[in-house]
C-alpha cells in the first residue's frame, strides 16, 4: 500500500510551480510588445528615402509599377520600356529608373521621315519647274538642280548677255517671264547670283568681275519684278565675280560654264543659307536630287 500511496502522490504533483508563474510572465510581455507596437509611428517617407539613397549607392534599379505614371522616353511610341523604345518579346508596360524625381519626356522627333517629307516635296517642285522650262532646258540655256533645301535655276551665259555686258538680250525677257511664272507657284526667299569667269575686265562701264556679277544679277532681279505680282522682300541680290567656279577655269568651255546667274528658291526659313554658294553645299553634303540636267554646248 505504501509504494503505491507515494506513486499516485509524484503522479498528482503535475508540471513544477514556477512554469505558471513563467506563462504568466510571457504572456505579458507580448501583451507589453503589442501594445508598445500599437502605439508606434513610422515615418514612411524618411523610410523611402533612406531606400532610396541605398539604391542609387548601390546602382540598384527597381521597376516601376504599371500603375504610376510612367515617365517615358518618347512620345511616340505606344509602349514604355527600359531606355530607348524598342520591340520586345513580351508586351509588358514596365520602366527601370533611378531618378524617380526626373518628370520630363525625351522628344525624339523622327528627323528622318521629317527630312525625306520636304526632300520629296523640293523634288516634285523641282520636276514642274524642268517641264515648264523643258524647251529652254533642251537648248542648253539654263539648268534646274534641286540640292539640299534649295532649288537651283542656272541661267548661262550664252543666250542671256552679251560678252562682258550686264544687259539682258531683248530675246531672253520671254524665258524670264516663264521662270518669273514658275516662282510664282512656290514659296521661300529667293536668292540671284551672279557669277563670272576668270578673265579681268576693266570697261567703262565694270571696272572688275564684281561689277560686271551684280549688275547681272541685278538685271534678272528687275526683270523678275517687272510684272509687280512679286514681293520685293523675297529677293536677295548676291555678286560673287570667279570667286565660286562651277569647275576650273582652265578651258574656253569651262570658263563659258562659270559665267551665269542663279535663281536660288530657298525652302528653309534660315535665311543666313541664301548666302553659301551651291558649289561649297556640294562638297560638305550629297545632294538631294542627284540628276543633273546636262549642259549643251
Amino acid at each position: 500500500m505504501s509504494e503505491n500511496t507515494s506513486r499516485i502522490k509524484r503522479d498528482a504533483e503535475g508540471l513544477p510551480a514556477y512554469m505558471a508563474t513563467f506563462a504568466d510572465l510571457m504572456s505579458l510581455l507580448m501583451c507589453f510588445f503589442v501594445l508598445l507596437l500599437s502605439f508606434a509611428e513610422i515615418d514612411a517617407l524618411k523610410y523611402k528615402m533612406v531606400v532610396k539613397s541605398l539604391e542609387n549607392a548601390f546602382g540598384v534599379q527597381r521597376d516601376v509599377a504599371a500603375d504610376e505614371i510612367p515617365q517615358g522616353s518618347s512620345i511616340i511610341a505606344q509602349e514604355f520600356s527600359p531606355g530607348e523604345p524598342r520591340p520586345t518579346p513580351l508586351k509588358v508596360v514596365r520602366q527601370d529608373t533611378i531618378d524617380e524625381t526626373r518628370e520630363q519626356l525625351k522628344v525624339t522627333a523622327d528627323a528622318e521621315k521629317l527630312a525625306q517629307q520636304q526632300a520629296g516635296k523640293i523634288t516634285e517642285e523641282t520636276q514642274e519647274f524642268r517641264q515648264a522650262l523643258e524647251k529652254e532646258i533642251q537648248e542648253g540655256l539654263i539648268v534646274v538642280e534641286s540640292q539640299f533645301n534649295r532649288i537651283v535655276i542656272r541661267i548661262r551665259e550664252k543666250g542671256s548677255f552679251p560678252s562682258g555686258d550686264a544687259r539682258l538680250n531683248p530675246g531672253f525677257a520671254p524665258i524670264l517671264r516663264k521662270i518669273h511664272d514658275v516662282l510664282l507657284t512656290t514659296d521661300g526667299r529667293i536668292a540671284v547670283a551672279g557669277h563670272t569667269d576668270n578673265v579681268p575686265i576693266n570697261t567703262a562701264r565694270y571696272r572688275s568681275n564684281w561689277e560686271l556679277s551684280t549688275s547681272r544679277a541685278t538685271s534678272v532681279v528687275h526683270e523678275l519684278m517687272a510684272p509687280g505680282t512679286m514681293s520685293a522682300e523675297r529677293f536677295v541680290l548676291e555678286g560673287y565675280a570667279d570667286t565660286k567656279p562651277l569647275v576650273p577655269n582652265d578651258s574656253a568651255a569651262n570658263r563659258a560654264k562659270n559665267r551665269r546667274v542663279e535663281i536660288i528658291v530657298l525652302k528653309s526659313p534660315v535665311e543666313e543659307d541664301l548666302t553659301r554658294s551651291i558649289d561649297e553645299l556640294m562638297r560638305e553634303h550629297d545632294s538631294v536630287d542627284s540628276e543633273i540636267s546636262p549642259y549643251f554646248e
